[in-house]
């Protein structure tokens, strides 16, 4: 692989990110698939129910679908693929803690 430009700051630190394998290509199908998934998911349960749903488990796969697509997307080291992912984890484990507290209000009754 060519060296771009996050190597060169993040390869003495993390080698192992710019090593090439066949591995790289299943990190990045795994985190395709579960970004993915959660559309199908939150499809499915919307069609059951006959009305627009959003279930918890969504932004669980929305979380660690965007975290393992940020990582493959710092392996491949494209600006474009970066950017698209780098925000990503964030708002969804800012959601995954709202629903978290959402959860425990509703259990204590409030």
């Amino acid at each position: 692989m060519n060296s771009m430009f996050l190597e060169t700051v993040l390869g003495p630190y993390v080698p192992w990110l710019y090593v090439e394998s066949i591995v790289w290509t299943y990190v990045g199908l795994f985190g395709n698939a579960l970004f993915t998934s959660r559309f199908l998911i939150q499809w499915i349960k919307s069609e059951r129910q006959q009305k627009l749903v959003v279930p918890p488990i969504f932004w669980h796969l929305s979380f660690w679908g965007s975290l393992i697509s940020l990582i493959y997307a710092l392996h491949v080291d494209k600006l474009p693929v970066i950017l698209g992912y780098a925000f990503l984890p964030l708002m969804y484990f800012r959601n995954l803690r709202i629903l978290r507290k959402t959860q425990r209000a509703e259990a204590g009754g409030g």
